[in-house]
Order: C-alpha cells, then sequence, then structure tokens
C-alpha cells in the first residue's frame, strides 16, 4: 500500500511533526510547537539536539504512541526517534536508544547495524510488538547541500538500499508476513537562496520597526518567525511589519489561518 503523498501539520520542521505522528494530533494541541525549547523570561533557548531532553516541553499532557501502547499491554521501542529521549507521565518505551550528540546520519553502515538490532534484538528477542526507527536523511544532506543537489540524488538512492535491506532481511529472518512496516517522513524542502543572490527581508531594514519592541525573538529559523512584543506594543509591531513587504506575512496569534491548526496553544507567541 503506498500514498501518493502526505501533508504534514504546520509548522513543518523535525520535532513538531514527529510529534504529530507519534501522538496523532495538531501542533497546537500537543504543544511541541518548534524544534527549539525556549523560555521568553529568561531568553534562553534550547537548539534542536538539546530540546530533545527538556521532558517539561514534550510531556505536555499527549502521549505518544509508545506508552499508549504500553498502556494497552504492548511491548514498545524507539530508536533515535525524536522524543525519544523524554518521558511520558513517568514512563519511556521499554526499550530505546537516543541518538548520540554529533551523529553521522549518513553512515549506511550503521544504518544496517541499527535496523539488525531492531529486527533481531529487539523484534525477535526481546519479542517487542512495535518500534519506530528514525534516519535523519536525506534531511541532513539536504540542508547542506540543497534539495536539488547531486549529493541529495546521491543520499536518496542510499535510502532507497536501505528500504531494499530492511525487505531483503525480513524475508530472511522469517519476519515478512508477520510484520507491518510504516514508512514515512516529517516534511519536504525546497531550495532557499541567501545572501547577494536575492533580496532578504530584513526587519531591522523596515522603518517603523524596532527591535526595542520586543521582548523575545525566534527569527532565522526557516520560513517561520515569532515575537513576544513587550508590553503594550503588539499593535505597534503589527502594524509596522503588516504590509512592509509583499512577502512578508504577519500575523496576531489568533488571527493565524484556522486551517493551519497553529493558534490554541499558550506556548505560541503573539505575532507571527
Amino acid at each position: 500500500m503506498k500514498a501518493r503523498y502526505v501533508t504534514p501539520p504546520f509548522l513543518t520542521i523535525t520535532s513538531p511533526v514527529h510529534f504529530s505522528l507519534l501522538t496523532g494530533r495538531y501542533i497546537e494541541n500537543h504543544g511541541v510547537i518548534h524544534n527549539m525549547w525556549f523560555n521568553t523570561t529568561t531568553q534562553e533557548k534550547k537548539q534542536y539536539y538539546e530540546a530533545q531532553f527538556v521532558d517539561s516541553y514534550w510531556d505536555n499532557g499527549s502521549l505518544p504512541i509508545w506508552i499508549t501502547a504500553q498502556r494497552q499491554g504492548l511491548r514498545t521501542g524507539s530508536l533515535h526517534f525524536p522524543g525519544t529521549a523524554a518521558t511520558y507521565q513517568g514512563e519511556t518505551a521499554m526499550l530505546r536508544q537516543i541518538e548520540p550528540p554529533l551523529y553521522n546520519h549518513s553512515n549506511e553502515t550503521e544504518w544496517r547495524v541499527n535496523i539488525d538490532k531492531v529486527l533481531i534484538d529487539w523484534f525477535q528477542k526481546q519479542d517487542l510488538d512495535f518500534v519506530t526507527l528514525y534516519f535523519g536523511e536525506p534531511d541532513s544532506t539536504g540542508h547542506k547541500y540543497g534539495p536539488d543537489s547531486s549529493q541529495v540524488k546521491e543520499m536518496v538512492q542510499q535510502v532507497d538500499r536501505t528500504v531494499g535491506y530492511i525487505r531483503e532481511r525480513l524475508q530472511q529472518l522469517g519476519m515478512a508476513e508477520r510484520m507491518n512496516v510504516i514508512m514515512t517522513a516529517d516534511h519536504g524542502m525546497s531550495t532557499v537562496l541567501r545572501g547577494e543572490q536575492v533580496q532578504e527581508i530584513l526587519l531591522s531594514k523596515i522603518p517603523a520597526f524596532s527591535f526595542r519592541d520586543i521582548q523575545f525573538q525566534l527569527l532565522d529559523y526557516g520560513a517561520l518567525g515569532m515575537l513576544l512584543p513587550k508590553e503594550g506594543k503588539i499593535e505597534k509591531v503589527y502594524q509596522a511589519l503588516k504590509n512592509s513587504h509583499p512577502h512578508l506575512h504577519v500575523y496576531k496569534k489568533h488571527d493565524v489561518p484556522a486551517r493551519l491548526h497553529y493558534s490554541s496553544h499558550e506556548r505560541l507567541l503573539p505575532s507571527f
């Protein structure tokens, strides 16, 4: 069975979309709203990898499928999948392997080692019922070289070989008729030009806008940025940015289109 495509939830970046896959909920409902964890009071920000270990960020009322399955009597595991490192209401996946820092996502030999670990050690020897297995490619290569690069084409071939390896090992281990395999992804990717190649939108160059009116900002991370204006400055900031550039779309939090399901969570900042 194959779907023609998958439409990810908004915001289409790694951690939020993976947690939607794990919980079946929109991002505004499960609360993992960004790859970065942040605290608007202390100004602290944690990048993607560090944020994996902030339990309170992930354990926000929505349970990932590992925990839901375990509460139904099933045995689960997770290898490198975003969200694996966190604890949910005191529980984790029964078996888990957390992605180490500075991990080389492109090592094909390591991929096969992990596949064999899941199939032989976890499913056969440990008798697990459900496992999530994550490969950070072709995402990493796409970010580094661009989605239209020759390096990404080569990585797609590596991914294809790996899918073939999974199918081959399932046959060799006598598991093919008993195993359901779901292959999916979190988002796509488009080429974005920067620097002298384009006329970038720089908020600091917008005449009526001032960062002195901003208490906290989360910018320069993909196509969407969020701002927390200082008290009494929301309308001023909105009016300064509204219609300031034909390719800059500005929303107050409660005006974000309902179809995006990205406005109701308390962690979302007032201005987009």
